[in-house]
């Protein structure tokens, strides 16, 4: 049986613009390409697991500007529930201006929070009773930290279980990892978070065990093309990941996390949410984009099947 997964993060519209190089200080560059979608960690990974089947609520906050309406289209176009969006009279819907050089792949991006980083002790108070509806909790750490904190402790206090996704990468408190049921950080946020530099499995278990230190309950720590490290103080390995034509690695993390929480709110053991999650990013990977990128349940079940 499914239960209500809330998704409490960020969102931001992405504009995209491609161009042979990118400029230097003071350089103007005449570019190729440009496109405008909804993104943002929070709500890719809100849609990533609504898209996998799960019960969603995606709470996060936007302006009152023509930029949140990108948010609104997108949750209308997805049948998603608009019931727990914040609106800010202060601050503008986030933006990240991406600059993508189209002959290396290399990128600069300025991120712009906005709303999204001024989510109030009263925005969390209206949000509590839904939260108290769910039986997981996502987050990550694109939104004001003082926030995520506050919802961790409420969440932990009630026994609704805590997802951190540690990106993108910021010291945080060993209070705000304590009773945490799961982190999913990447190699980078890992070795930032334990000290441990993981390059292979036997050094992803070293930082496992830091993680368990600090009071996190499991851990997986995502490896990119070589699949995800899992440690449940049972099972300690590699999942590997499934071998597909890449076109774009934007967004793989969050639709990793999205199916990850799906999966798990239908149920399943940590180890088969990890398969389940590999095979959303693996589709994703094969799309460009984040929020379009990412597949939808029937997409991942045929693609098991047929990998199977």
């Amino acid at each position: 049986m499914k239960k209500k997964v809330t998704v409490f993060g960020s969102f931001v519209v992405d504009l995209m613009g491609r161009a042979p190089h990118l400029p230097v200080p003071g350089e103007t560059v005449k570019g190729n390409f440009f496109k405008q979608g909804p993104g943002g960690k929070g709500f890719n990974q809100g849609v990533a697991a609504h898209k996998s089947g799960a019960d969603l609520v995606m709470i996060t906050k936007l302006g009152r500007d023509s930029m949140a309406e990108v948010a609104l289209n997108a949750m209308d176009e997805l049948e998603m529930n608009k019931d727990y969006l914040f609106f800010s009279e202060k601050y503008t819907t986030g933006i990240a201006l991406i600059l993508v050089d189209e002959n290396t792949s290399e990128n600069a991006i300025l991120i712009v929070p906005g709303a999204c980083a001024d989510i109030t002790d009263e925005d969390i108070a209206s949000v509590k009773q839904t939260i108290l509806e769910s039986s997981f909790l996502l987050l990550q750490l694109e939104i004001n930290q003082d926030a995520n904190e506050k919802v961790a402790k409420f969440a932990k206090e009630n026994n609704i279980k805590v997802i951190v996704n540690t990106a993108p990468y910021q010291p945080v408190s060993d209070e705000f990892l304590n009773g945490v049921y799961l982190v999913t950080p990447n190699e980078v946020e890992a070795e930032g978070l334990t000290g441990i530099k993981v390059v292979d499995e036997s050094s992803a278990e070293e930082a496992a065990k830091v993680f368990f230190s600090k009071g996190v309950q499991n851990v997986i720590i995502t490896l990119g093309n070589k699949g995800a490290y899992i440690n449940n103080r049972k099972i300690s390995k590699i999942v590997p990941a499934y071998e597909v034509n890449t076109v774009d690695t934007t967004g793989a993390g969050d639709a990793f996390n999205g199916g990850l929480v799906a999966a798990l709110a239908e149920g399943k053991s940590l180890y088969d949410a990890v398969l389940f999650a590999n095979a959303v990013a693996a589709l994703s990977v094969q799309k460009l984009g984040t929020t379009p990128s990412m597949p939808t349940r029937t997409e991942t079940d045929e693609f098991i099947a047929n990998q199977n």
